[in-house]
Protein backbone atom coordinates (compact mmCIF):
# COMPACT_ATOMS: atom_id res chain seq x y z
CA UNK A 1 0.00 0.00 0.00
CA UNK A 2 1.14 3.25 -0.88
CA UNK A 3 0.54 6.94 0.32
CA UNK A 4 -2.35 7.27 -2.10
CA UNK A 5 -4.24 3.96 -1.47
CA UNK A 6 -8.02 3.95 -0.83
CA UNK A 7 -8.87 1.53 1.88
CA UNK A 8 -11.73 0.92 3.74
CA UNK A 9 -12.49 2.72 7.21
CA UNK A 10 -14.88 2.53 9.85
CA UNK A 11 -18.10 4.07 9.11
CA UNK A 12 -18.02 6.52 12.10
CA UNK A 13 -14.92 8.04 10.19
CA UNK A 14 -16.77 9.53 6.91
CA UNK A 15 -17.54 12.90 6.59
CA UNK A 16 -20.26 13.82 3.59
CA UNK A 17 -20.42 16.94 1.66
CA UNK A 18 -23.66 17.07 -0.54
CA UNK A 19 -25.52 19.69 -2.36
CA UNK A 20 -29.02 18.39 -2.63
CA UNK A 21 -28.52 16.18 -6.02
CA UNK A 22 -25.42 14.56 -4.71
CA UNK A 23 -22.82 13.30 -2.05
CA UNK A 24 -19.40 12.40 -1.68
CA UNK A 25 -18.12 10.38 1.26
CA UNK A 26 -14.85 11.58 2.31
CA UNK A 27 -11.98 9.56 4.82
CA UNK A 28 -9.27 10.53 7.28
CA UNK A 29 -7.14 9.97 4.77
CA UNK A 30 -8.45 12.52 2.31
CA UNK A 31 -9.91 10.25 -0.48
CA UNK A 32 -13.35 10.19 -1.85
CA UNK A 33 -14.21 6.73 -1.37
CA UNK A 34 -17.82 7.28 -2.45
CA UNK A 35 -19.84 9.61 -5.11
CA UNK A 36 -22.23 9.25 -7.49
CA UNK A 37 -22.85 11.57 -10.28
CA UNK A 38 -24.52 13.54 -11.80
CA UNK A 39 -27.22 12.49 -9.72
CA UNK A 40 -27.58 9.96 -6.20
CA UNK A 41 -29.38 7.28 -8.14
CA UNK A 42 -26.51 7.37 -10.99
CA UNK A 43 -23.75 5.02 -11.25
CA UNK A 44 -20.21 6.18 -8.78
CA UNK A 45 -17.63 7.50 -10.48
CA UNK A 46 -15.45 7.12 -6.87
CA UNK A 47 -16.49 3.66 -5.64
CA UNK A 48 -13.68 2.78 -3.23
CA UNK A 49 -16.53 2.17 -0.34
CA UNK A 50 -17.77 -1.14 -2.30
CA UNK A 51 -14.47 -2.29 -3.74
CA UNK A 52 -14.56 -0.05 -7.06
CA UNK A 53 -12.00 1.93 -8.48
CA UNK A 54 -12.21 6.03 -9.26
CA UNK A 55 -9.84 7.76 -6.61
CA UNK A 56 -9.36 11.65 -5.90
CA UNK A 57 -7.31 12.02 -3.10
CA UNK A 58 -5.38 14.64 -1.15
CA UNK A 59 -3.34 14.16 1.86
CA UNK A 60 -0.31 16.25 3.04
CA UNK A 61 2.92 14.04 1.06
CA UNK A 62 4.44 13.37 5.57
CA UNK A 63 3.41 9.89 6.08
CA UNK A 64 3.39 10.69 9.93
CA UNK A 65 0.45 12.39 10.35
CA UNK A 66 -2.80 12.50 12.44
CA UNK A 67 -6.86 12.87 11.13
CA UNK A 68 -9.42 15.45 12.27
CA UNK A 69 -11.81 17.39 11.16
CA UNK A 70 -15.07 19.47 11.42
CA UNK A 71 -17.83 21.02 9.93
CA UNK A 72 -18.37 25.42 9.37
CA UNK A 73 -21.36 25.69 11.76
CA UNK A 74 -24.69 25.48 9.74
CA UNK A 75 -23.25 23.94 6.57
CA UNK A 76 -21.97 20.82 4.75
CA UNK A 77 -18.36 22.61 4.29
CA UNK A 78 -16.09 20.08 6.09
CA UNK A 79 -12.84 20.91 6.86
CA UNK A 80 -10.38 17.85 6.75
CA UNK A 81 -7.25 17.99 9.24
CA UNK A 82 -4.11 16.72 9.54
CA UNK A 83 -1.35 17.04 12.00
CA UNK A 84 1.82 15.97 10.79
CA UNK A 85 5.08 16.12 12.56
CA UNK A 86 5.94 19.66 11.42
CA UNK A 87 2.76 21.46 10.80
CA UNK A 88 -0.87 21.28 10.40
CA UNK A 89 -2.61 21.07 7.12
CA UNK A 90 -6.39 21.85 6.68
CA UNK A 91 -8.51 20.85 3.22
CA UNK A 92 -11.26 22.80 3.10
CA UNK A 93 -14.31 20.56 1.03
CA UNK A 94 -17.97 21.01 -0.25
CA UNK A 95 -20.17 19.93 -3.24
CA UNK A 96 -20.94 24.15 -5.01
CA UNK A 97 -24.02 26.20 -4.49
CA UNK A 98 -26.27 26.14 -5.98
CA UNK A 99 -26.45 22.90 -7.09
CA UNK A 100 -27.18 21.97 -11.04
CA UNK A 101 -28.57 18.74 -11.32
CA UNK A 102 -26.65 17.75 -14.41
CA UNK A 103 -23.12 18.89 -12.84
CA UNK A 104 -21.49 18.19 -9.55
CA UNK A 105 -18.68 20.76 -8.88
CA UNK A 106 -16.49 19.11 -5.78
CA UNK A 107 -14.32 21.86 -4.21
CA UNK A 108 -11.56 21.10 -2.48
CA UNK A 109 -8.74 23.97 -0.48
CA UNK A 110 -5.73 23.27 0.57
CA UNK A 111 -4.51 26.10 3.76
CA UNK A 112 -1.24 25.79 5.09
CA UNK A 113 -0.80 27.42 7.95
CA UNK A 114 2.55 28.69 9.12
CA UNK A 115 4.54 26.66 7.54
CA UNK A 116 4.48 25.38 3.77
CA UNK A 117 3.01 22.14 3.01
CA UNK A 118 3.81 19.46 0.79
CA UNK A 119 0.73 17.45 -0.59
CA UNK A 120 0.19 14.04 -2.35
CA UNK A 121 -2.94 14.47 -4.60
CA UNK A 122 -4.33 12.30 -7.17
CA UNK A 123 -7.12 12.48 -9.47
CA UNK A 124 -8.74 9.66 -11.46
CA UNK A 125 -12.24 9.57 -11.68
CA UNK A 126 -14.45 6.68 -13.65
CA UNK A 127 -17.87 5.91 -14.52
CA UNK A 128 -19.70 2.90 -14.11
CA UNK A 129 -18.25 2.27 -10.65
CA UNK A 130 -15.05 2.64 -11.48
CA UNK A 131 -15.36 0.05 -14.70
CA UNK A 132 -15.18 2.46 -17.08
CA UNK A 133 -12.36 3.32 -19.38
CA UNK A 134 -10.65 7.25 -18.85
CA UNK A 135 -9.13 8.95 -21.86
CA UNK A 136 -7.98 12.72 -21.81
CA UNK A 137 -9.55 14.85 -24.32
CA UNK A 138 -7.32 18.13 -23.72
CA UNK A 139 -5.32 19.65 -21.05
CA UNK A 140 -3.97 23.44 -20.87
CA UNK A 141 -1.85 23.98 -18.05
CA UNK A 142 -3.26 22.17 -14.97
CA UNK A 143 -6.41 21.51 -16.43
CA UNK A 144 -7.55 18.35 -17.74
CA UNK A 145 -10.26 17.37 -19.55
CA UNK A 146 -11.43 13.73 -19.89
CA UNK A 147 -14.52 10.91 -20.86
CA UNK A 148 -15.61 8.02 -18.97
CA UNK A 149 -18.74 6.41 -20.10
CA UNK A 150 -21.26 8.60 -20.53
CA UNK A 151 -19.35 11.69 -17.87
CA UNK A 152 -17.87 14.66 -18.79
CA UNK A 153 -14.98 15.07 -16.47
CA UNK A 154 -12.58 18.35 -16.26
CA UNK A 155 -10.09 18.63 -13.26
CA UNK A 156 -8.41 22.47 -12.72
CA UNK A 157 -5.52 22.86 -10.24
CA UNK A 158 -3.03 20.06 -10.67
CA UNK A 159 -1.70 17.14 -12.42
CA UNK A 160 -1.05 14.52 -10.45
CA UNK A 161 1.57 14.34 -8.22
CA UNK A 162 2.71 16.39 -5.61
CA UNK A 163 1.93 20.15 -4.84
CA UNK A 164 3.28 22.33 -2.74
CA UNK A 165 1.67 25.09 -0.72
CA UNK A 166 3.73 28.27 0.93
CA UNK A 167 3.12 28.99 4.25
CA UNK A 168 -0.52 30.99 4.73
CA UNK A 169 -1.45 30.57 1.44
CA UNK A 170 -3.86 27.98 -0.18
CA UNK A 171 -3.93 26.02 -3.14
CA UNK A 172 -7.57 25.50 -4.77
CA UNK A 173 -8.79 22.26 -7.32
CA UNK A 174 -12.04 21.64 -8.82
CA UNK A 175 -13.41 19.03 -9.99
CA UNK A 176 -16.57 18.98 -12.77
CA UNK A 177 -18.55 15.58 -13.76
CA UNK A 178 -20.94 16.30 -15.98
CA UNK A 179 -23.55 14.38 -18.11
CA UNK A 180 -23.18 17.17 -20.87
CA UNK A 181 -20.58 18.78 -22.86
CA UNK A 182 -18.85 21.75 -20.80
CA UNK A 183 -19.89 24.69 -22.82
CA UNK A 184 -17.24 27.92 -20.83
CA UNK A 185 -14.34 28.16 -18.90
CA UNK A 186 -13.61 26.30 -15.30
CA UNK A 187 -15.09 28.38 -12.86
CA UNK A 188 -13.31 30.59 -10.64
CA UNK A 189 -12.68 28.76 -7.11
CA UNK A 190 -13.21 31.71 -5.07
CA UNK A 191 -16.69 32.79 -6.81
CA UNK A 192 -17.76 29.10 -5.73
CA UNK A 193 -16.51 29.50 -2.50
CA UNK A 194 -19.00 32.47 -1.70
CA UNK A 195 -21.99 31.49 -3.79
CA UNK A 196 -21.80 28.42 -1.45
CA UNK A 197 -21.54 29.59 2.20
CA UNK A 198 -24.20 32.18 0.95
CA UNK A 199 -26.12 28.90 -0.40
CA UNK A 200 -25.70 27.45 3.35
CA UNK A 201 -26.37 30.44 5.16
CA UNK A 202 -29.87 30.95 3.62
CA UNK A 203 -30.96 26.91 3.55
CA UNK A 204 -30.16 26.31 7.95
CA UNK A 205 -32.07 28.59 10.01
CA UNK A 206 -31.02 29.52 13.30
CA UNK A 207 -31.66 27.31 16.15
CA UNK A 208 -30.78 29.10 19.16
CA UNK A 209 -34.80 28.13 20.56
CA UNK A 210 -33.95 24.53 20.52
CA UNK A 211 -32.95 21.54 23.10
CA UNK A 212 -29.51 21.30 21.41
CA UNK A 213 -28.65 23.95 18.76
CA UNK A 214 -25.69 23.21 17.49
CA UNK A 215 -26.38 19.79 16.50
CA UNK A 216 -29.92 20.80 15.56
CA UNK A 217 -28.14 23.26 13.10
CA UNK A 218 -25.76 20.14 11.91
CA UNK A 219 -29.23 17.86 11.43
CA UNK A 220 -30.70 20.95 9.13
CA UNK A 221 -27.60 20.48 7.17
CA UNK A 222 -27.71 17.01 6.66
CA UNK A 223 -31.12 16.70 5.54
CA UNK A 224 -30.53 19.75 3.16
CA UNK A 225 -27.67 18.58 2.14
CA UNK A 226 -29.91 15.31 0.92
CA UNK A 227 -32.87 17.70 -0.51
CA UNK A 228 -33.14 17.67 -4.27
CA UNK A 229 -34.75 20.46 -5.97
CA UNK A 230 -36.99 17.99 -7.16
CA UNK A 231 -37.93 17.74 -3.68
CA UNK A 232 -36.96 13.85 -3.17
CA UNK A 233 -34.41 13.35 -0.05
CA UNK A 234 -32.09 10.27 -0.89
CA UNK A 235 -29.26 8.73 0.66
CA UNK A 236 -25.70 8.72 -0.43
CA UNK A 237 -24.86 4.87 -0.17
CA UNK A 238 -25.21 1.25 -1.00
CA UNK A 239 -24.96 -1.76 0.31
CA UNK A 240 -23.20 -0.94 3.04
CA UNK A 241 -23.99 -4.17 6.43
CA UNK A 242 -25.99 -4.05 9.10
CA UNK A 243 -24.13 -7.01 9.67
CA UNK A 244 -21.27 -8.72 8.26
CA UNK A 245 -22.13 -11.56 5.77
CA UNK A 246 -26.10 -11.72 6.60
CA UNK A 247 -27.15 -10.25 3.08
CA UNK A 248 -29.27 -7.25 4.91
CA UNK A 249 -27.89 -4.72 2.55
CA UNK A 250 -29.73 -2.40 0.96
CA UNK A 251 -29.35 0.75 -1.92
CA UNK A 252 -30.41 3.19 -0.15
CA UNK A 253 -29.47 6.07 -2.80
CA UNK A 254 -33.70 6.45 -3.31
CA UNK A 255 -36.44 8.71 -1.37
CA UNK A 256 -38.39 7.12 0.82
CA UNK A 257 -42.08 8.45 1.00
CA UNK A 258 -42.17 7.08 4.80
CA UNK A 259 -38.76 8.96 5.76
CA UNK A 260 -40.10 12.09 3.60
CA UNK A 261 -42.71 12.27 5.80
CA UNK A 262 -40.75 11.77 9.30
CA UNK A 263 -38.20 14.18 8.09
CA UNK A 264 -41.42 16.96 7.32
CA UNK A 265 -43.05 15.95 10.38
CA UNK A 266 -39.83 16.78 12.08
CA UNK A 267 -39.08 19.74 10.83
CA UNK A 268 -43.44 21.38 11.26
CA UNK A 269 -41.89 20.11 14.98
CA UNK A 270 -39.71 23.46 14.28
CA UNK A 271 -40.87 26.09 12.29
CA UNK A 272 -42.42 25.86 8.81
CA UNK A 273 -38.40 25.67 6.83
CA UNK A 274 -38.43 25.25 2.91
CA UNK A 275 -37.60 21.48 3.48
CA UNK A 276 -41.01 20.90 5.04
CA UNK A 277 -42.60 22.10 2.01
CA UNK A 278 -40.32 20.00 -0.54
CA UNK A 279 -41.71 17.04 1.31
CA UNK A 280 -45.03 18.08 0.43
CA UNK A 281 -44.64 19.14 -2.82
CA UNK A 282 -42.67 15.46 -3.63
CA UNK A 283 -45.07 13.42 -1.82
CA UNK A 284 -48.34 15.19 -2.92
CA UNK A 285 -46.78 14.55 -6.35
CA UNK A 286 -46.45 10.90 -5.76
CA UNK A 287 -49.72 10.49 -4.37
CA UNK A 288 -51.30 12.30 -7.43
CA UNK A 289 -49.67 10.22 -10.27
CA UNK A 290 -50.00 6.81 -8.92
CA UNK A 291 -53.06 7.14 -6.44
CA UNK A 292 -53.39 3.90 -4.54
CA UNK A 293 -50.51 2.55 -6.16
CA UNK A 294 -47.74 4.37 -4.66
CA UNK A 295 -44.74 3.07 -3.88
CA UNK A 296 -42.61 3.08 -1.18
CA UNK A 297 -39.71 5.00 -2.53
CA UNK A 298 -38.51 6.64 -5.88
CA UNK A 299 -35.78 8.59 -7.44
CA UNK A 300 -35.35 11.85 -5.97
CA UNK A 301 -36.98 13.46 -9.51
CA UNK A 302 -39.86 10.81 -9.10
CA UNK A 303 -39.18 7.86 -11.13
CA UNK A 304 -39.59 4.23 -10.55
CA UNK A 305 -36.34 2.76 -9.11
CA UNK A 306 -34.57 -0.25 -10.57
CA UNK A 307 -34.81 -4.20 -9.86
CA UNK A 308 -31.78 -5.23 -7.58
CA UNK A 309 -29.02 -6.73 -9.38
CA UNK A 310 -25.38 -7.22 -7.78
CA UNK A 311 -22.10 -5.48 -9.42
CA UNK A 312 -19.60 -8.14 -8.92
CA UNK A 313 -17.03 -5.88 -6.73
CA UNK A 314 -15.90 -7.11 -3.81
CA UNK A 315 -18.76 -4.69 -1.44
CA UNK A 316 -17.89 -2.73 1.66
CA UNK A 317 -16.30 -5.59 3.95
CA UNK A 318 -19.07 -8.06 5.73
CA UNK A 319 -21.19 -6.52 2.75
CA UNK A 320 -22.33 -6.41 -0.39
CA UNK A 321 -22.60 -4.79 -3.77
CA UNK A 322 -26.11 -4.30 -4.63
CA UNK A 323 -27.85 -1.78 -6.28
CA UNK A 324 -31.47 -1.14 -7.12
CA UNK A 325 -34.16 -2.24 -4.74
CA UNK A 326 -36.45 -4.65 -4.20
CA UNK A 327 -38.91 -2.57 -2.39
CA UNK A 328 -40.47 -0.87 -5.90
CA UNK A 329 -42.54 -4.03 -5.63
CA UNK A 330 -43.98 -3.56 -2.03
CA UNK A 331 -47.16 -2.28 -1.02
CA UNK A 332 -46.89 -0.51 2.59
CA UNK A 333 -50.17 0.93 3.95
CA UNK A 334 -48.42 3.38 6.74
CA UNK A 335 -47.15 5.52 4.15
CA UNK A 336 -50.95 6.69 3.35
CA UNK A 337 -51.21 7.73 6.91
CA UNK A 338 -47.67 9.51 7.07
CA UNK A 339 -48.63 11.55 4.19
CA UNK A 340 -52.29 12.71 5.72
CA UNK A 341 -49.79 13.35 8.87
CA UNK A 342 -47.26 15.52 6.84
CA UNK A 343 -49.85 17.04 5.29
CA UNK A 344 -51.73 18.03 8.55
CA UNK A 345 -48.54 19.57 10.09
CA UNK A 346 -48.48 21.73 6.77
CA UNK A 347 -51.70 22.59 7.48
CA UNK A 348 -51.35 23.88 10.86
CA UNK A 349 -48.63 25.86 9.49
CA UNK A 350 -50.70 27.38 6.81
CA UNK A 351 -48.90 25.90 4.10
CA UNK A 352 -50.87 23.01 2.75
CA UNK A 353 -50.85 23.85 -1.02
CA UNK A 354 -53.84 23.07 -3.41
CA UNK A 355 -52.08 19.58 -4.87
CA UNK A 356 -51.58 18.66 -1.36
CA UNK A 357 -55.30 19.30 -0.87
CA UNK A 358 -56.33 16.76 -3.83
CA UNK A 359 -53.23 14.44 -2.76
CA UNK A 360 -55.17 14.15 0.70
CA UNK A 361 -58.85 12.52 -0.98
CA UNK A 362 -56.26 10.27 -2.42
CA UNK A 363 -54.77 8.98 0.39
CA UNK A 364 -58.06 8.68 2.42
CA UNK A 365 -59.48 6.70 -0.50
CA UNK A 366 -56.75 4.65 -0.46
CA UNK A 367 -56.90 3.56 2.90
CA UNK A 368 -60.46 2.75 3.02
CA UNK A 369 -59.98 0.57 -0.03
CA UNK A 370 -56.96 -0.66 1.23
CA UNK A 371 -56.33 -0.95 5.35
CA UNK A 372 -57.95 -4.52 5.10
CA UNK A 373 -55.23 -6.10 2.88
CA UNK A 374 -52.15 -7.58 4.18
CA UNK A 375 -48.52 -5.20 3.61
CA UNK A 376 -44.92 -5.49 4.02
CA UNK A 377 -45.38 -2.60 6.83
CA UNK A 378 -42.69 0.24 8.56
CA UNK A 379 -39.85 -2.75 8.11
CA UNK A 380 -40.21 -3.58 4.67
CA UNK A 381 -40.63 -7.59 6.12
CA UNK A 382 -43.46 -10.11 5.14
CA UNK A 383 -47.02 -9.71 4.08
CA UNK A 384 -48.83 -9.60 7.18
CA UNK A 385 -51.91 -7.28 8.50
CA UNK A 386 -49.12 -5.04 10.46
CA UNK A 387 -51.00 -3.11 13.76
CA UNK A 388 -48.22 0.46 13.31
CA UNK A 389 -49.86 0.22 9.58
CA UNK A 390 -53.53 0.19 10.75
CA UNK A 391 -52.55 2.72 13.49
CA UNK A 392 -50.65 5.49 11.77
CA UNK A 393 -54.00 5.22 9.46
CA UNK A 394 -55.80 5.86 12.14
CA UNK A 395 -53.34 8.81 13.21
CA UNK A 396 -53.51 10.15 9.69
CA UNK A 397 -57.29 10.23 9.73
CA UNK A 398 -57.97 11.77 12.90
CA UNK A 399 -55.12 14.48 12.01
CA UNK A 400 -57.14 15.22 8.50
CA UNK A 401 -60.22 15.29 10.58
CA UNK A 402 -58.86 17.91 13.04
CA UNK A 403 -58.51 20.77 9.71
CA UNK A 404 -61.01 19.46 7.34
CA UNK A 405 -63.94 18.73 9.36
CA UNK A 406 -65.04 15.92 7.40
CA UNK A 407 -67.33 12.85 9.50
CA UNK A 408 -65.84 10.32 6.93
CA UNK A 409 -62.14 10.24 8.26
CA UNK A 410 -63.54 10.68 12.13
CA UNK A 411 -65.66 7.00 10.82
CA UNK A 412 -63.22 5.74 9.17
CA UNK A 413 -60.51 6.15 11.94
CA UNK A 414 -62.84 4.81 14.68
CA UNK A 415 -63.85 1.62 12.59
CA UNK A 416 -60.39 0.77 11.91
CA UNK A 417 -59.33 1.73 15.44
CA UNK A 418 -62.01 -0.69 16.97
CA UNK A 419 -61.26 -4.06 14.75
CA UNK A 420 -57.29 -3.28 15.23
CA UNK A 421 -58.07 -3.47 19.41
CA UNK A 422 -60.46 -6.26 18.20
CA UNK A 423 -57.04 -8.09 16.49
CA UNK A 424 -54.03 -6.89 17.95
CA UNK A 425 -54.25 -6.02 21.18
CA UNK A 426 -51.80 -8.18 23.73
CA UNK A 427 -53.48 -9.43 26.93
CA UNK A 428 -51.25 -7.46 28.44
CA UNK A 429 -52.66 -4.17 27.49
CA UNK A 430 -49.78 -3.18 25.14
CA UNK A 431 -50.31 -3.06 21.17
CA UNK A 432 -48.68 -6.20 19.48
CA UNK A 433 -46.84 -6.29 16.16
CA UNK A 434 -49.99 -8.26 14.48
CA UNK A 435 -53.06 -10.32 14.90
CA UNK A 436 -50.70 -13.30 14.50
CA UNK A 437 -47.53 -12.09 16.62
CA UNK A 438 -47.87 -11.04 20.19
CA UNK A 439 -44.51 -9.82 20.92
CA UNK A 440 -44.16 -5.76 20.91
CA UNK A 441 -42.75 -3.53 18.22
CA UNK A 442 -40.88 0.14 18.60
CA UNK A 443 -42.51 1.30 15.45
CA UNK A 444 -45.89 1.09 18.16
CA UNK A 445 -44.72 4.29 19.90
CA UNK A 446 -45.59 6.20 17.04
CA UNK A 447 -49.13 6.19 16.87
CA UNK A 448 -49.86 7.91 19.94
CA UNK A 449 -47.19 10.54 19.57
CA UNK A 450 -49.17 11.25 16.16
CA UNK A 451 -52.67 11.50 17.81
CA UNK A 452 -54.27 8.13 16.64
CA UNK A 453 -55.50 7.86 20.28
CA UNK A 454 -54.39 9.77 23.35
CA UNK A 455 -51.16 9.70 25.58
CA UNK A 456 -53.03 8.79 28.63
CA UNK A 457 -55.17 5.91 27.23
CA UNK A 458 -54.14 2.49 29.01
CA UNK A 459 -53.12 0.86 25.19
CA UNK A 460 -50.38 3.71 24.96
CA UNK A 461 -49.27 4.01 28.39
CA UNK A 462 -48.82 -0.62 28.17
CA UNK A 463 -46.77 0.04 24.90
CA UNK A 464 -44.15 2.43 26.10
CA UNK A 465 -44.21 0.44 29.04
CA UNK A 466 -43.28 -2.32 26.99
CA UNK A 467 -41.14 -1.37 24.47
CA UNK A 468 -38.83 -0.08 27.43
CA UNK A 469 -38.70 -3.25 29.14
CA UNK A 470 -39.00 -5.54 26.45
CA UNK A 471 -37.01 -3.61 23.88
CA UNK A 472 -34.87 -1.24 25.82
CA UNK A 473 -31.31 -1.88 26.79
CA UNK A 474 -28.94 0.85 28.29
CA UNK A 475 -30.76 3.65 27.02
CA UNK A 476 -30.68 1.96 23.16
CA UNK A 477 -34.03 0.79 21.50
CA UNK A 478 -34.18 -2.17 19.29
CA UNK A 479 -36.66 -2.24 16.91
CA UNK A 480 -38.03 -5.69 17.79
CA UNK A 481 -37.38 -9.08 19.06
CA UNK A 482 -36.19 -11.35 16.27
CA UNK A 483 -35.61 -14.68 18.29
CA UNK A 484 -34.58 -15.88 21.53
CA UNK A 485 -30.57 -14.42 20.91
CA UNK A 486 -29.99 -11.24 23.26
CA UNK A 487 -31.49 -8.28 20.84
CA UNK A 488 -27.46 -6.97 20.11
CA UNK A 489 -26.57 -10.32 19.04
CA UNK A 490 -29.54 -10.45 16.42
CA UNK A 491 -29.04 -6.02 15.02
CA UNK A 492 -27.55 -3.35 16.12
CA UNK A 493 -29.89 -0.96 18.25
CA UNK A 494 -31.90 1.15 15.83
CA UNK A 495 -31.40 4.84 16.91
CA UNK A 496 -34.53 6.35 15.26
CA UNK A 497 -36.50 4.10 18.09
CA UNK A 498 -34.07 5.69 21.21
CA UNK A 499 -35.97 9.13 19.95
CA UNK A 500 -39.21 8.14 19.40
CA UNK A 501 -39.18 6.38 23.03
CA UNK A 502 -37.81 9.87 24.33
CA UNK A 503 -40.51 11.75 22.92
CA UNK A 504 -43.03 9.04 24.19
CA UNK A 505 -41.62 9.68 27.84
CA UNK A 506 -41.74 13.49 27.11
CA UNK A 507 -44.99 13.04 26.19
CA UNK A 508 -45.67 10.97 29.48
CA UNK A 509 -44.33 14.00 31.24
CA UNK A 510 -40.98 12.23 32.11
CA UNK A 511 -38.67 15.10 30.94
CA UNK A 512 -35.73 13.41 33.11
CA UNK A 513 -35.66 10.53 31.37
CA UNK A 514 -36.99 11.84 27.86
CA UNK A 515 -33.55 14.15 28.18
CA UNK A 516 -31.16 11.40 29.17
CA UNK A 517 -32.32 9.01 26.45
CA UNK A 518 -32.29 11.63 24.02
CA UNK A 519 -28.64 12.72 24.95
CA UNK A 520 -27.87 8.51 24.62
CA UNK A 521 -28.55 8.45 21.45
CA UNK A 522 -27.33 11.28 19.68
CA UNK A 523 -23.67 10.38 21.11
CA UNK A 524 -24.13 7.57 18.92
CA UNK A 525 -22.31 8.95 16.19
CA UNK A 526 -18.71 9.46 15.10
CA UNK A 527 -16.63 12.88 14.71
CA UNK A 528 -18.64 13.94 11.44
CA UNK A 529 -21.71 13.81 13.36
CA UNK A 530 -23.46 11.52 10.98
CA UNK A 531 -25.88 8.99 12.16
CA UNK A 532 -26.78 5.55 10.61
CA UNK A 533 -29.54 3.20 10.87
CA UNK A 534 -28.11 1.03 13.65
CA UNK A 535 -26.08 1.02 16.15
CA UNK A 536 -23.49 -2.07 17.38
CA UNK A 537 -23.49 -1.22 21.61
CA UNK A 538 -21.26 -3.52 22.09
CA UNK A 539 -18.40 -2.54 19.48
CA UNK A 540 -19.72 1.17 19.58
CA UNK A 541 -19.78 1.29 15.88
CA UNK A 542 -22.18 2.42 13.15
CA UNK A 543 -24.09 0.33 11.06
CA UNK A 544 -25.65 0.31 7.73
CA UNK A 545 -26.29 3.80 5.40
CA UNK A 546 -24.76 6.58 6.31
CA UNK A 547 -25.73 9.02 6.74
CA UNK A 548 -29.79 7.81 7.37
CA UNK A 549 -32.47 11.09 6.79
CA UNK A 550 -34.47 10.00 9.21
CA UNK A 551 -32.32 9.40 12.20
CA UNK A 552 -31.23 13.31 11.71
CA UNK A 553 -34.97 13.91 10.97
CA UNK A 554 -36.09 12.23 14.58
CA UNK A 555 -32.84 14.55 16.58
CA UNK A 556 -34.10 17.50 14.97
CA UNK A 557 -37.73 16.90 16.05
CA UNK A 558 -36.79 15.82 20.04
CA UNK A 559 -34.41 18.51 20.16
CA UNK A 560 -37.47 20.79 19.44
CA UNK A 561 -40.19 19.24 21.46
CA UNK A 562 -37.49 18.81 24.54
CA UNK A 563 -37.44 22.55 24.68
CA UNK A 564 -40.53 23.36 25.69
CA UNK A 565 -44.22 21.13 27.24
CA UNK A 566 -45.46 18.48 24.93
CA UNK A 567 -48.62 20.45 24.49
CA UNK A 568 -46.64 23.80 23.70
Amino acid sequence: MDGLDCIPHVLREYALVADGERGALIDPQGCVAWMCAPRWHDDAVFGALVGGGGQYQVVPADPWHVWGGYYAPGTLIWHSRWSTSDTVVECREALALPADPHRAVLLRRVLAGDDPVELLVRCKPAADFGRADVREVERHGDVRTMRSGPLWIRWSGAVDGRVRVDAGQHHDFVLEISDRPFDGPPPDPRLCWQETEQGWRERVPDCVDMLVPHDSRHAYSVLNGLTSADGGMAAATTSLPERAKLGSDYDYRYAWVRDQCYVGEAVAAHQPHHLMDNTVRFVAERLIEDGPDLRPAYTVTGDQIPDQRELDLPGYPGGTDRVGNRVRHQFQLDVFGEALLLFGAAAEHDHLTAEAERAIGIAIDAIEQQWRKTEDGVWELDDRSWTHSNLTCVAGLRRTAGFMMTNRCTTLADGILAETSRTSLHPRGHWQRSLDDDSVDAALLLPALRGALPADDPRSIATVRAVREDLGRDGYVYRFRHDDRDLGAAEGAFLVCGFWLALAEHQHGDAVTAARRFERNRASCGPPGLFTEEYDVRQRQLRGNIPQAFVHGMLLECSARLARDWSA
